[in-house]
């Protein structure tokens, strides 16, 4: 996924060729429509880049997932642990991101642990232990945080958590290729897992 960043200073001002200050609307003129989210919403496909990819008539693969969840930052604070201060406490639910219940989509049916789920769109979350992450599929859509029905789970397994140095200061989902289809990596702080979904029965 390609991000393009325009940088600008207030401490450093453009100047057009009549020496006249120039200034960015954007920095001067606040949207009076929405709030600038701190956790902005983020989306991966696998294949990457499949939607840039088909709009440039390159071949693309087969569209077989994509993840849309929000991407917190760490700010400093303690984002693994047993102790209070932890964002993610071991042993409780985590919507993997923030604002709404982060979701999955499978354009193609997929298995994960040998266990065959069907094309459809999910709602993903976990439960991090300092050891392992179990994560979770849902199909009560379209909630915000942690608000799902735990009668609608549908699945859940457990993944080794590894330790990442050095550490990243956004929560990132990406998927990553594999022989068998694809790992999708999730990764903040010092901590990362990686999820394997296969195309066909392993």
């Amino acid at each position: 996924m390609a991000v393009i960043v325009f940088v600008t200073s207030c401490k450093d001002p453009k100047q057009n060729n009549n020496g006249n200050v120039m200034t960015d609307s954007l920095v001067t003129k606040p949207n009076p429509y929405v709030n600038a989210d701190q956790s902005p919403m983020d989306m991966s496909y696998f294949p990457a880049d499949y939607p840039l990819k088909m709009m440039e008539g390159k071949t693309a693969g087969i569209l077989s997932a994509r993840v849309i969840y929000s991407r917190p930052h760490k700010k400093h604070r303690q984002i693994f642990g047993d102790t209070d201060a932890s964002l993610c406490r071991y042993g409780r639910e985590w919507r993997l991101g923030a604002n709404e219940a982060t979701e999955i989509d499978f354009f193609r049916d997929v298995y994960i642990n040998n266990t065959k789920l069907a094309a459809g769109q999910y709602i993903i979350y976990c439960i991090p232990f300092q050891d392992r992450w179990t994560i979770v599929l849902n199909t009560k859509l379209h909630t915000w945080g942690l608000h799902m029905d735990p009668t609608k789970d549908i699945f859940r397994t457990d993944v080794k958590a590894e330790t990442q140095n050095p550490p990243i200061e956004d929560f990132t989902m990406v998927f990553l290729p594999a022989s068998y289809g694809t790992d999708l990596l999730m990764s903040w702080d010092n901590v990362k897992i990686s999820l394997p979904i296969a195309f066909t029965p392993q």
